[in-house]
């Protein structure tokens, strides 16, 4: 099975404060990640870490990585520029792209960290997964929620796991309900 997930920021203490995350500190953060991963994600599942596997991390990314279950596929994020560097952590994935086109099923993927308005196959059927604005409402999600097939893998808006295709869709439409604006 394919799942998808982005901005972990494993070992990132400000992101906590800066997301909302619901943890005490970075290491109850990265124990439940860790946790919730594993509960979800069997040997033979393929995962694609669609950016920002971990940031100002003091433990070695190897360190979380060969605890995670899964076949590991990275889509490069704006916060990955360490792990890039980390010759040890790059063994444990199977790819390290900045972007990449895949099959779920019968469905056409497109991964990039960032959002795009436009993607390669945007006007025959093909899905766009992303990340980079973890749960935030700016102009970005704005326009990005506008679209039928465009998916926030964001780890905030999708209970801090890695999700399913038809989890992510379920997710994102609630995640966008919440903040529906409503003019009176």
């Amino acid at each position: 099975m394919n799942l998808y997930v982005a901005d972990l920021h494993f070992g990132h203490k400000s992101v906590i404060n800066f997301d909302k995350r619901p943890f005490y500190d970075v290491e109850e953060m990265d124990r439940v990640l860790i946790q919730l991963w594993n509960s979800r994600v069997s040997k033979e599942d393929d995962v694609y870490v669609v950016g920002d596997f971990a940031y100002h991390n003091e433990k070695p990314h190897s360190w979380y990585l060969k605890q995670l279950k899964g076949k590991k596929h990275l889509i490069i994020g704006n916060h990955d520029r360490k792990l890039l560097e980390d010759a040890e952590a790059l063994k444990y994935f199977e790819s390290v792209e900045h972007y990449a086109e895949i099959m779920d099923g019968d469905k056409k993927i497109v991964l990039f960290h960032y959002p795009i308005a436009e993607w390669n196959g945007f006007f025959r059927d093909t899905w766009h997964i992303f990340g980079h604005y973890h749960n935030n409402r700016n102009v970005a999600y704005e326009y990005m929620k506008q679209l039928d097939r465009a998916l926030n893998a964001g780890v905030c808006i999708n209970n801090y796991s890695p999700c399913s295709f038809n989890e992510l869709v379920r997710n994102n439409d609630a995640f966008n309900m919440q903040h529906k604006q409503f003019i009176p």
